[in-house]
């Protein structure tokens, strides 16, 4: 998927890097030269301006993008970033400070997809919100490893197989199991799996595709950028 990072502070360049780790494609826009200098040093593609004009959006390939997470800490930028990104189809994230009033919360919320409070849920949190779909990260374990949460889908080659049938790649392990709508627990062999169905997988980010085609689908990255486009979640 592509997704465009709008603020390489310490929460924008930090969910860049979760999302780059995962094999996506993500350009970040930074107007301050010195931030976007630590972002090119980082690797990712800089584009440098306002992340709330719209020819600076569009210097990123907006109107290619699945999702645009508004990620500085001014809340004007952060809106008008998303309006646009909005107008181009994209799946819209904003940052909002936890010192906003809920009036204010309320009014921007009904206008994009999600709105997150990094300084407390941190760049997994607002991954998350970028991704949306069938598979949410718990936490980040080591550099390369996380916990995720994966749903199981119509489309999962595993539907109607045992626990003790899945076979996951050799950097993957399966930690916990829930029916749907029931408390996750232990992963017991003798559990099939099916639609709406949860697992807790610990994977290296090298094999996070192959266990979300093992257990979501082979269509699951289709299918959830276009669900970033529609505004939605799959």
């Amino acid at each position: 998927m592509r997704f465009i990072v709008i603020g390489s502070g310490r929460v924008g360049l930090r969910t860049a890097r979760v999302l780059r780790e995962e094999g996506h494609d993500v350009t970040v826009v930074e107007r301050d030269h010195e931030r976007a200098e630590r972002a090119r040093e980082a690797g990712f593609a800089v584009v440098e301006g306002d992340g709330s004009r719209e020819d600076v959006l569009a210097k990123a390939a907006v109107e290619r993008a699945d999702a645009v997470g508004a990620l500085t800490g001014d809340l004007n930028v952060n809106f008008a970033a998303c309006m646009i990104a909005k107008h181009h189809g994209c799946r819209t994230v904003m940052r909002i400070d936890e010192d906003y009033r809920e009036e204010i919360y309320q009014k921007y919320a009904d206008e994009v997809d999600e709105v997150v409070y990094p300084e407390r849920l941190g760049a997994i949190g607002a991954k998350n919100a970028l991704l949306g779909g069938n598979i949410r990260a718990i936490a980040d374990i080591a550099e390369h490893l996380q916990v995720v949460l994966v749903t199981i889908t119509d489309r999962s080659p595993m539907r109607g197989y045992t626990l003790s049938e899945v076979e996951l790649p050799s950097r993957a392990r399966l930690l916990a199991f829930g029916k749907a709508d029931e408390p996750m627990g232990l992963p017991f062999p003798d559990e099939s799996l099916e639609a709406g169905d949860r697992v807790a997988v610990l994977a290296d980010f090298s094999v996070l595709d192959d266990v979300r085609r093992l257990l979501v689908g082979d269509d699951a990255d289709e299918t959830l950028a276009s669900a970033a486009r529609s505004g939605g979640g799959v």
